[in-house]
């Protein structure tokens, strides 16, 4: 038989999966994998539950429906004071991640650079290398995440065609400051790059700290790709709605790339976010205090149990170092310990480098119900601690 894909079928079944397996043999309170459970916007989910039955359910527009790349555009300049043409700068995807394949599909050619920032998804290598880029990686390192600058600027040069820019940070839980961006967007510019941004935790950040969308800051407003998600904004993952704001001239290869690999998007999901992001601020604001609550919530409940806790600046992922519980081995070890001991899951912070020697933290969710937070603080508890 002939070979599959040879970069694909390199890769193993991602650690989500892995622990998930694991998580559920044994009956484990699952705080691993990122998705939030009971908080929903009713009316949201309503809003879609009409669409299907009163509106149409043929193909929508490739670029998407009229009404939410409208609401898009709104909520840019709602938030963040960006003034967006819905015709030309916003498109619609099935969800943040489809958004990012077409950013490289439809922008690199063999042999391109891509400058990324460890810690990352899992998903961005992958598909840049199928796309031929070649990943140029540079590494935050917990607990404080500092920039590494000298070696960013190391990074560029003559071939960079992008740089993956992840704010808020999954998972480090950083919310990245305006001279961190300008130092990013002055090396952009530098090399004639672009900036694909992944913020789909726009809307999730504490303490007062604000999010600064890249496209706002000097000089990137033509060379940056703003990726939002609306599973992540209404706590609705299940939906894979996302959405693009760029450049109309970047936008249009994207546009090409995404016509050949979802085309388009169901039409009562989108009707629905749209009807969402044009709720009032009460809903922004209550998700960011509910989630603020629940990380302050389960991390005194962490620290209860004896770990370090990692500061949490944003998103739904707050690390520990869970060295001064005395386990004598790494990351990955300690997450299967305390599933298969504790009957907690969480996921080893080394897998979301490549090559890690950081092997003494992990990651937990905590946007679940208040109930389960508290059973799995308890149960921490009572295994470190007695």
């Amino acid at each position: 038989m002939k070979p599959a894909n040879a970069v694909l079928s390199s890769y193993s079944t991602t650690v989500f999966e892995v622990m998930n397996q694991i998580a559920a043999e044994n009956g484990a309170i699952n705080l691993g994998q990122g998705f939030p459970v009971g908080m929903a916007s009713k009316d949201v989910v309503e809003a879609a539950a009409s669409a299907v039955v009163e509106g149409s359910n043929q193909y929508p527009p490739m670029m998407g429906l009229h009404v939410l790349r409208q609401a898009v555009a709104e909520h840019e300049s709602r938030f963040y004071g960006l003034d967006v043409d819905w015709q030309s700068e916003v498109m619609v995807t099935s969800g943040a991640t489809e958004a990012l394949a077409d950013c490289f599909f439809g922008l690199i050619n063999p042999g391109d650079e891509v400058v990324l920032i460890e810690p990352l998804y899992d998903s961005y290598l992958p598909m840049i290398r199928r796309a031929g880029g070649v990943p140029k990686l540079v590494r935050m390192e917990p607990p404080e995440w500092s920039l590494p600058r000298e070696a960013l600027e190391s990074a560029f040069s003559e071939k960079t065609k992008l740089l993956l820019l992840n704010n808020p940070h999954n998972p480090a839980a950083k919310v990245f400051g305006l001279d961190e961006l300008a130092f990013l967007a002055m090396l952009v510019e530098r090399y004639d790059a672009y900036a694909v941004c992944d913020e789909v935790y726009e809307h999730i950040t504490f303490d007062g700290r604000a999010h600064t969308p890249f496209i706002t800051m000097p000089g990137m407003r033509n060379r940056c790709i703003k990726i939002g998600s609306a599973g992540k904004t209404f706590s609705l993952t299940g939906w894979k709605v996302g959405y693009i704001i760029a450049a109309a001239d970047l936008l249009q290869p994207i546009s090409k790339a995404h016509q050949f690999i979802t085309f388009t998007t169901p039409p009562n999901l989108q009707s629905a976010v749209a009807y969402g992001l044009a709720l009032d601020d009460t809903y922004f604001d209550d998700l960011t205090r509910a989630m603020q609550y629940k990380r302050n919530r389960f991390a005194d409940g962490l620290v209860e149990s004896g770990f370090d806790v990692i500061d949490c600046a944003g998103t739904y992922f707050i690390s520990v170092d869970f060295r001064p519980l005395g386990f004598d081995g790494d990351d990955i070890a300690f997450c299967r310990y305390i599933t298969e001991e504790a009957g907690v899951t969480a996921l080893p912070v080394s897998a979301f480098y490549q090559d890690a020697d950081v092997t003494n933290y992990i990651r937990f969710c905590f946007c679940k119900e208040n109930e389960v937070l508290d059973e799995a603080s308890k149960r921490l508890k009572f295994f470190f601690q007695g």
